[in-house]
Order: structure tokens, then sequence, then C-alpha cells
């Protein structure tokens, strides 16, 4: 019955912890003599009390006593002398107790020889009562003294936590291995890695009362509750450690929930359930995906535990038609780990050939090496079984052909949901005192309580875990030389950045590079903006705006036509396309410096992440909705200005209508070819002959031709009668064509016309601004649409102008803020790193990475293992 102290052995005098060594306690409990006798035997407890009154001088740094309360974790070496005294009295205890073994063992002798009479039955049953008594005597002192014990533990955690001193507690331990197996998690997420190290698994039917064990092991009714529904729909792993105060926090989360508070209870209950539903799949009823919670406290046993959803038999309404199996998949890919210890939990207020849990656990561990079984519900199970024996066959493990390790039969309540802790401990004790079980031998001891349970799975769980974590750390070390090796072979000159490393990397050369945009020179930008924005308005100038003008009679209502199609444009269309263009060309610029390879330097596994952070970056930016109003009135004064300052601005607009007249002809000339093809010369050298369509083409160009030698003030459009004298001509010569096609040929007809024309035009005003200074009076030469020209080459290059210092003063910087906001959405984002920093290299840099981190915290955990010796 004495529970495992270990947790106290820094404050409690060495010779408790070698009772187990020097006391055979099984045997004492089992034939311990009558109360007063054993009070006259067992130690001095008032000296006891005095001994834990004196460690309040081991509390302050600095005193004497801080030497002998390092000594403590050695084993008190230099504290025989003191050990003697009560050990002496130990073990006179001891043989007391053997020599009343031996009395026993004669007298059930003689009483089997004299086929035991009544009084002799009678005398046993006295002996048997007052041994029952005196265990429950012993067992309520023992209690008493642990929780002195917890107290006093509790007030030195306080202490430590505040930096009185700074000895390591155990409750790290428990901390380490619980981040050891998280990163094993994240490692490798199938289970395959990380279910090598011991976890303790709670499995049982649903409904078994699994979730109120786990609860009274945590000594906090902390999970969700329902009526026989399904509560627990997603695994739940559940890390108990030591600590000063009851809390829980979960592991992405660092708010901390008060365990003594009924608030806190309430709201973690809650927060629990809302992580299992949001964790189930649509169309499935419970989940794959493990919720971590952390449990502190005073007295805790050290541990890690995963609460399982309840097996169930029968797939109900509502559920999903696969959820039995995957519960049955979720169990098993827990339970077959080799190192897994199975907490199999039966519920025995029901007929135990109900139970599915049990075949499932037989096929996991057909041996039984690493399963505790747990029968809860015993105080309704003694009321309801006709047959006592048949609780007793169960828990002997003679009922079912599953083997465990040990067996434990519990109460864990009156079934009701508002009860505490306390009130459940309380009623489970009251229970077991009272019990027909214990006081006819059915159940031992050792065997009852849920205190007793807890203990034998924490004593399990730790020998599992010094047997098993060095083979991982010995394996993962194999794992990082191999990793290394393959890195130090295909990378040798490469440094090994993982995943998150590398975006660092990335981060910075991308900024680096929208940094470069600043040193863009003006030229350059207005450079762009000009030619960029003229490519984009030629067309509409030429065709909307000179055509029409272009075939007025005179240079007033040319000036005329002009201005009102140039004030038509400003208002509607050129600031807005202006914008377009300047918005375009930063893209482009922000496109080239993100994509430019840098010589040897150029690393291209960021190609793919510039890529992105490129598009997205374009997607957030938007160009200040204003810069079109204020671009409107600049637009507007520079075409309204027609001022012509020099001969050199003259030339100017001379040379930029040439060209642009001449680009207009080429292209025409380019049409009018593909539409009447190839000509002799091209017939001849290439082999290629005219299309029936392009034959047809060519005989109305050559008839066109004709109608404008006559006429060279032919307007731009055809006269209908114009159309049917071309049409007959045609005929006459056996060529059939239809109206729309000559009118059509002729528009580019008349166009090449035209712009020859118009250079032709451009060549006789080179002398014309003096003429121009004059206003062209007296003089037949007129040079409108030079001026046009001039006009509109003023008004793109103060736009490029306007464009560029909104460029450089502020869209860049905006730029610059998006590009930095989405290389922070992407830093959070870890998927959307794995999905654009991609490779051989990225994924062995990772891999090596995380194993170093695990074979790191398994190395400090073992050497843990190791002080804690």
């Amino acid at each position: 019955m004495i529970p495992d102290l270990e947790d106290y052995k820094w404050i409690v005098p060495d010779f408790i912890w070698e009772l187990d060594e020097l006391v055979d306690i099984e045997k004492l409990l089992k034939a311990l003599p009558d109360a007063d006798d054993l009070a006259k035997l067992m130690p001095d407890f008032e000296k006891i009390g005095e001994s834990l009154a004196s460690l309040k001088g081991f509390l302050s740094p600095g005193s004497p006593g801080e030497t002998a309360f390092r000594a403590t974790d050695q084993g008190y070496d230099n504290d025989k002398q003191f050990k003697k005294g009560l050990l002496g009295e130990l073990i006179l205890l001891q043989q007391q107790i053997q020599q009343h073994e031996e009395e026993a063992r004669r007298a059930a002798g003689f009483s089997s020889q004299q086929k035991r009479k009544v009084s002799d039955k009678e005398k046993i049953d006295q002996l048997q009562e007052e041994l029952l008594r005196t265990q429950l005597k012993y067992q309520r002192m023992l209690e008493r003294l642990e929780k002195e014990n917890k107290e006093l533990r509790k007030l030195v955690l306080q202490r430590d936590e505040k930096g009185i001193h700074q000895r390591k507690l155990k409750k790290s331990l428990i901390d380490m291995y619980s981040e050891v197996l998280d990163i094993l998690s994240d490692y490798d997420a199938s289970y395959n890695t990380q279910d090598h190290l011991p976890r303790v698994v709670v499995v049982g039917d649903q409904s078994a009362g699994k979730t109120s064990v786990l609860e009274m092991i945590a000594q906090a009714r902390i999970f969700p509750r329902g009526s026989g529904e399904m509560m627990t729909r997603s695994p739940v792993k559940v890390t108990l450690s030591e600590g000063p105060h009851h809390v829980a926090l979960f592991k992405d989360s660092s708010r901390e929930f008060d365990l003594t508070k009924e608030e806190d209870l309430a709201a973690l209950r809650n927060e629990i359930e809302i992580r299992m539903r949001n964790s189930v799949k649509e169309g499935c009823t419970v989940s794959t995906e493990t919720i971590s919670l952390s449990v502190k406290g005073p007295g805790l046993q050290r541990m890690v535990l995963v609460d399982l959803p309840g097996v169930i038999s029968t797939v109900t309404s509502g559920m999903a038609p696969d959820t039995k199996e995957t519960i049955f998949s979720i169990s098993k890919a827990y339970m077959q780990n080799p190192n897994a210890i199975i907490l199999c939990i039966q519920d025995g207020s029901v007929d135990a050939e109900r139970s599915i849990v049990t075949d499932l656990v037989s096929q996991m561990d057909p041996q039984g090496k690493r399963t505790i079984f747990v029968l809860t519900k015993v105080d309704l199970a003694e009321k309801n079984v006709a047959s006592p024996n048949r609780i007793q066959q169960i828990i002997e493990g003679k009922l079912f052909p599953m083997k465990a390790l040990g067996y434990f039969a519990v109460v864990t309540g009156k079934g009701n949901s508002s009860e505490s802790i306390e009130s459940i401990k309380e009623y489970e004790e009251e229970f077991f005192q009272n019990s027909k079980l214990l006081k006819t031998s059915m159940l031992k001891a050792h065997q009852v309580t849920t205190k007793n349970l807890s203990l034998a799975v924490s004593d399990c769980f730790w020998k599992m875990v010094r047997e098993s974590v060095e083979q991982q750390a010995d394996a993962f070390k194999a794992t990082r030389f191999n990793l290394e090796t393959e890195w130090k072979n295909n990378y040798p000159r490469l440094r090994e950045l993982d995943r998150n490393e590398l975006f660092e990397k990335a981060k910075n050369e991308i900024l680096d590079e929208v940094i470069s945009l600043t040193q863009v020179t003006p030229k350059h930008w207005e450079e762009m903006l000009e030619k960029t924005l003229w490519e984009r308005v030629s067309t509409h100038v030429i065709e909307n705006i000179y055509l029409p003008a272009a075939q007025t009679a005179n240079s007033g209502t040319f000036n005329t036509t002009v201005d009102i199609k140039l004030k038509q444009w400003t208002d509607k269309q050129l600031p807005n396309k202006a914008v377009e263009v300047a918005w375009e060309t930063l893209q482009e610029e922000f496109s080239r410096f993100m994509t430019e390879k840098k010589g040897k330097e150029h690393d291209d596994i960021f190609d793919k992440l510039k890529q992105a952070v490129k598009e997205e970056t374009i997607k957030r930016h938007k160009w200040n909705e204003r810069a079109e109003d204020s671009l409107r009135v600049i637009q507007h004064n520079a075409l309204e200005d027609r001022s012509i300052s020099d001969k050199q601005q003259w030339d100017a607009a001379i040379h930029f209508m040439e060209e642009t007249l001449q680009s207009r002809l080429k292209d025409t000339e380019s049409v009018i070819e593909d539409m009447v093809g190839p000509d002799w010369k091209k017939r001849w050298l290439h082999w290629v002959g005219r299309t029936k369509e392009q034959n047809i083409r060519n005989e109305t160009k050559n008839e066109l031709e004709k109608l404008i030698k006559c006429n060279e003030d032919h307007p731009a459009y055809l006269a209908n009668d114009e159309v049917t004298t071309v049409r007959k001509n045609l005929e006459a010569r056996g060529v059939a064509v239809d109206p729309c096609l000559i009118k059509d040929t002729w528009h580019q007809i008349y166009r090449r016309y035209f712009l020859k024309s118009a250079l032709n035009h451009c060549n006789l005003c080179r002398r014309g601004f003096y003429y121009y200074q004059r206003h062209f009076v007296d003089s037949e030469l007129e040079c409108n649409d030079i001026v046009l020209f001039w006009r509109i080459q003023r008004m793109l290059a103060i736009t490029a102008n306007t464009l560029r210092q909104q460029l450089t003063n502020t869209e860049v910087r905006r730029l610059e803020k998006n590009v930095k906001e989405v290389l922070e959405d992407f830093a959070e984002d870890n998927e959307k790193k794995v999905m654009l920093l991609t490779g051989k290299r990225v994924q062995l840099a990772e891999d090596l990475k995380k194993v170093r981190e695990i074979q790191e915290k398994l190395e400090a955990f073992i050497e843990a293992l190791h002080q804690e010796k």
C-alpha cells in the first residue's frame, strides 16, 4: 500500500526510500499483528515530524543546511549513523512480522488437521478483520504523511519558481520528454518514428469510464462530458508533470487554465470540445489529429497519456459510415508501438462478454507485457453482479484470454458530472473500506483505488522510457551521420540552410532588389514612360485626332477639330491610360530586378518564391487614386500650349512626326502586301504565288491607284458612284468583286497615299519655323500638323516627368511596403514556404535540422535521466 514517493526523495530522509529493499511490504501487509502491538513496533512518527520541520532551514539559500540539501540527491552518504537507529527498529519490526507469519502458518496447519473447528474459524475471521482494520489505519497514516509532504513540496516549487534557488526539479524531465514526442511527431506524422518512445495509451469501450480514469490521474475534471454520446472525437495527448500550481495549457497557446477554479475548468472543457470538432473533417465523426495538452500540479505523477476515442460496436445514426473502422485504425496505430503502455479500461457494470476492447488489446499485445487492465464502476458491479467471484476472476485475469502486467479495480464517482475530484476520492476510499470484495480478500489492497493505479502506471512508464530512449538516440545518431555524408558529397561548398533560413536569405535578396528600384535614374524612368505611353496612345492620336483633322479644308477648321478632340481625350481617357502605363512600367522594372540572374551568385532555388512574391505584390498594389485628377490638369495645360520657342523644338517636332508617320507607313505597306500577295520579285525569288483572293485585291488596288492619280486631292472616303465605277471596270476585265472589298482596299490605299503626302509635307516644313513665327502670314505653307505633334510630344514629356515623380516619391515606397507585407505573410505560412522552396537540397537540409534537433533533445533527456538516477 506504500505509494511511490520518489518525487519527495530530496525532502524525506533516505530510510523511507529503502523500505522496499529492507522490508517485505507484501508480507507486512498480510501478516501484521493486532493494532496495539503494531503501534508499539512502528517508527516514532513524532520524530519524523520533527525531521520534516527541521527542513525549513534547508529552504534558505546560503544556509548551512544547503550542503545537506544537496547531499539528499546524492544518497545521504555522510548520514549513515542517523539511519542505523531507525533502520534497527525496522529490522526488528521485520523479524517480529516473520515470527507472526510462522505462528499463523502453524495455526492454519493445526486448524486444517482438526478439520477447522467452529472456534478456529471464528478466530481466523477475527484475525482477518483486525488485519484489515490495521491495514486501513496504516494507509491513512501514510496518506497523512504524503499530504504533509505534498504541501511542503508545493511550497518549495513556488519558491523555486521565484528564483530562490535554481535546482532543477523532476518536473522538467517530463517536459523534456513531451518535447521529444512533439518534435518526433512533427518529423514523422505517420507515427513510424515517434511511436518508438513510450506513452500511455488509454483505450476502452465507449462510456466505459476511460476519460474519468484519466481525469482522476490528472486530478481535475478537464474533459467534455456527455450522457452516452461520443465525447472523445480525436486523440488527446496529456503530459502530466509536477508544478506549484494546478494548471493546464495547450501546446500552441500561452493561456493557462487554473484547474482550481470552476470557470477555468469549464472554459478548458469547452476549448477541448471546440478543438475536437474543428479537427473533424466534413463527413467524418472522428479525427486522427492529436490535441496536445499539458497539466501541471503538486503531486502529479509524471507521464504522457493519450486518450483515444471510445471503441464502438455499432455505427449509430448521425455517425459517418466508416466511424467504427476509423476508431479501430486510430487505436491500432497507437497501440502497435512496442513501447506503448496500454491502459485497457473495462466497464465493470456491464457484462464482460459485451466488451470489444479486450479482444482488440489482445491482438496488439498477446503476451500482456505492456498492458494494464482497469475495471471501472466496481461499486455498481458489486451491487448488480450476482456472483462476486466473477469480479475476482476478472481482476485475477482468469475470465478473459487477455493477459496483463497488472489488474486494478477503481471507482470514478457516482456518475454525477458535477462531482469534484476530492468528493470522488472520498467516495472511492469509503467504498473500498466497506467493500465485501476487500473484506473477503477477493481483491487485494494494492489492486484498488485510482491512486495505486496512477503509481503503477507511472512506474511502468518510466521503466519503459529508460529502456527505449537510448536506442532511439543511437538510431538518430546514425541517421544524422548518413544525412551529413550525403550533404558533403552533393553540396560541398554550400551551407546547410533549412527552409526557414533559405526564406530569410531570399527575403533579404528580394528587399535588396526592391531597393534597387530607387537607384533607377530619372532619365531612364522618363524615357521608358514616354516611349511606352506613346506606343499606347499613338493609334488614337493618328486615327482619331490627326487623320480626321487633316481632312478639313483650312487651318482654322484643322485647329478647331484638334482642340476639341484633344480636350475630349484629356477629360476621358488620357490620364487613366497614363497611370496604367506608369503602373505597367513599374511592374516591368520590378519584374526585371526580381528575375534578373546575378551571374555565378544567382541561386535558382529562389526563383519560384520570387515569382510568387512578385505576383502577390502586384495583385495587392493599387496606384494612388488621386494621381489621375492632378495628372489631368497637367496634361490639359500642356496640350493647350502652342508656343514653340525655338528652331530646335521645331526640328524635334518634325523628327517626331516623321518617325511616327514612317512607322505607320511601314505598317500600312505590310498590310497591303498581305492583302495583294507577293510582288513579282518575291514570286520569282521565293517561288511563291498569289491566292485567288489576293489576285482580286491586287486588281482592285491597281484600279484604286488610278483613281487617286486622277485626283490627288481625293477625300478619304469613296463615293457610291465611284465604288460602282471601280466594280464595273473590274467586271469588264473578268474580276467579280464585292463593294465591301473595294472599300476595305481603298482604306489602306488611301492611308498609304496620305502618309506619303504627310511625309513630303514634313520635309517642306523644315524651313517653316520662320513662317510659324509670323503666323504663316503671306505664305502658302501651313504647318499646323507640326504644331500638333509638338503639342503631343510636349504633353508626353511633361506626363512622363510627372509620373516619374509619383513613382520615385510614392509608388516605389508603397511597393516596397507591400513586398514586406507579402514576405511577412509568407513567413507565417509554412505550407506556402514548403510549396515555394522545394528540391532535394532543401529537403536534405530540413531533414538534417530536424534529426539534429531530435538527437540533441534525446541526448539532453538521457543526461537528465542519468542525473536523476
